[in-house]
């Protein structure tokens, strides 16, 4: 059960990435509503990853490094990147929804968002995605890139 939790929890987090660059393209081309959807499904699916990737942990299922010896230490440089750089994303993702949804609040709608009362909002939003998105977008490769070597090169560990 394990392990196809561990399947679906890639899945998710791949698809959590391609919907975040969606909506960044959306963005740049200047379509608000549809770069909201593409972001509300990044959200949505990362939030779907983080579910299943800590019920598989609460499961006990667990895969450590057993790979070339040349190779430990720049996978564990990888890994622990990766470790920091997620547990940082996570408030800097929520903070940048706060202000998307105030200011949309503030607006009314997407077609107003330099409304006096939105635009402190939506200015807030911009400056903290500039620092969310690539992190976003590293924890995600980087994780793809974990799981693909320990695909290769792991061995699962039981507890209990």
């Amino acid at each position: 059960m394990a392990e196809t939790i561990n399947q679906w929890a890639v899945i998710t987090i791949v698809l959590s990435g391609i919907a975040l660059c969606v909506g960044v393209y959306f963005i740049r081309s200047g379509n608000r509503e549809w770069h909201m959807r593409a972001m509300l499904t990044a959200s949505a699916l990362a939030t779907i990853f983080l579910v299943l990737y800590l019920t598989r942990l609460g499961l006990g299922y667990e895969k450590r490094f057993a790979g070339p010896e040349a190779w430990r230490g720049p996978y564990f440089v990888l890994l622990i990147s990766h470790i920091i750089l997620a547990a940082a994303n996570l408030p800097l993702a929520l903070v940048a929804l706060w202000n998307a949804w105030k200011g949309l609040r503030n607006a009314g709608t997407l077609n107003n968002i330099d409304a006096p009362a939105a635009r402190p909002f939506f200015n807030r939003h911009r400056a903290w995605v500039r620092w969310t998105v690539p992190v976003w977008l590293y924890v995600a490769v980087t994780g793809w890139i974990i799981y693909l070597v320990l695909g290769r090169w792991g061995e699962v560990v039981t507890r209990g």
